[in-house]
């Protein structure tokens, strides 16, 4: 992710503030639709679709990394046809309820990932923490998001070195014996633990304080971050308040 969002894309010199707002108040537009509403939604596709293109990011490296999340997500509504056994008219049709509002709460949860998904891919974790404290969202809640995100790989290179110490130690077995799970999680915790703490006091040698002074001056504010901020919140609002997919099947 951050070798993604190191390159030299047009949307990855966006302002990171720019791009979090457009993220923000596309989440909330897409779930504001009603449960039933899945025409509506699919015309909010217009923006990870955009974006994609516009990144030069590639959808299927997208659901590869996100596969175990995406799963997840999908199973959110999947009992809605079980508990909602009343029907809707869709297109002169009539239609379960449950599936549509599942359909809805699918679409919903797969956008919102997406659009997230897009927000990390396109801007660097220092930018994006940067753009947390414009806004003044507490310090210790923007370094709390930069230090975990930056300790997950801390903490999964210490479990692979717990699996292949342990690995050498039982040779021709099989996983991880589950009487030993409760040593190894809390080695692997105290490891992580002392490596977080030497990463954190070389990020305050080196002068981090948590405000991304140093930051600010890079990140100037251009009239192309206006443009692309007003066109975004432009084209989200207009989706969301004018049926466009309905509109523009009725003229086809």
């Amino acid at each position: 992710m951050d070798t993604l969002a190191a390159r030299d894309q047009w949307v990855n010199h966006v302002h990171p503030l720019v791009k979090f707002i457009v993220t923000l108040c596309y989440i909330a537009a897409v779930v504001s639709f009603s449960k039933y509403d899945i025409v509506g939604l699919a015309g909010m596709a217009v923006y990870p679709v955009a974006v994609f293109i516009l990144s030069e990011n590639s959808f299927l490296d997208s659901v590869r990394r996100l596969r175990f999340v995406l799963p997840l997500v999908c199973l959110v509504g999947i009992c809605n046809p079980l508990f909602d056994k009343s029907t809707v008219m869709l297109g002169g049709m009539a239609v379960s309820a449950g599936i549509l509002s599942m359909a809805a709460l699918i679409m919903k949860g797969v956008f919102a990932l997406m659009a997230s998904y897009l927000l990390i891919a396109t801007t660097p974790a220092e930018t994006l923490c940067c753009a947390f404290r414009m806004l003044h969202i507490p310090r210790i809640l923007v370094t709390q998001f930069l230090l975990t995100y930056r300790y997950i790989t801390v903490l999964l290179e210490e479990a692979e070195r717990i699996t292949q110490a342990y690995a050498l130690r039982a040779p021709g077995q099989k996983g991880v014996h589950f009487k030993v799970w409760g040593s190894l999680a809390g080695q692997l915790l105290l490891r992580s633990m002392d490596r977080a703490e030497e990463v954190y006091e070389s990020m305050q040698l080196r002068g981090y304080r948590g405000d991304f002074g140093y930051m600010r001056e890079r990140l100037s504010f251009r009239w192309q971050d206006g443009a692309y901020l007003i066109f975004w919140l432009g084209v989200i609002l207009l989706f969301r308040v004018v049926p466009v997919v309905s509109v523009v099947g009725s003229i086809v």
